[in-house]
């Protein structure tokens, strides 16, 4: 299964990860689906299930997830996803929102393929 990680400096992980988490469970709840990031034309994959905590958070699409850390002064996301193309997806999500939610602190994704294990 393919994954990547991000370690995003911020003096605030863990509202920005209550406030994804939120997000991601009121579209969850819509009926509908809303409109895609940035204007494309592929309409945003369903939130299938969220679940979080004050440091600790889970948004699932069913075929790939984002799980999050609130860590002193960083985030911690890890996706992952049944394929190389939905890993994407799930990163594309998941950074338009905390970078929209941290527009005035600047914050910035950037993910990485983890790092393994010895």
């Amino acid at each position: 299964m393919p994954t990547a990680e991000a370690h995003v400096p911020t003096g605030n992980p863990g509202r920005y990860l209550i406030q994804l988490c939120r997000h991601a469970q009121q579209v969850h709840r819509m009926r509908h689906r809303p409109p895609a990031h940035g204007g494309g034309t592929q309409p945003r994959p369903k939130v299938q299930q969220v679940d979080w905590s004050e440091t600790r958070g889970t948004v699932s699409f069913g075929w790939g997830k984002c799980t999050m850390q609130a860590a002193p002064g960083m985030l911690i996301l890890h996706a992952e996803a049944t394929d190389t193309e939905r890993l994407r997806q799930v990163q594309e999500i998941i950074a338009a929102d905390i970078e929209r939610f941290g527009r005035r602190e600047n914050v910035k994704v950037i993910w990485q393929e983890p790092v393994p294990a010895d």
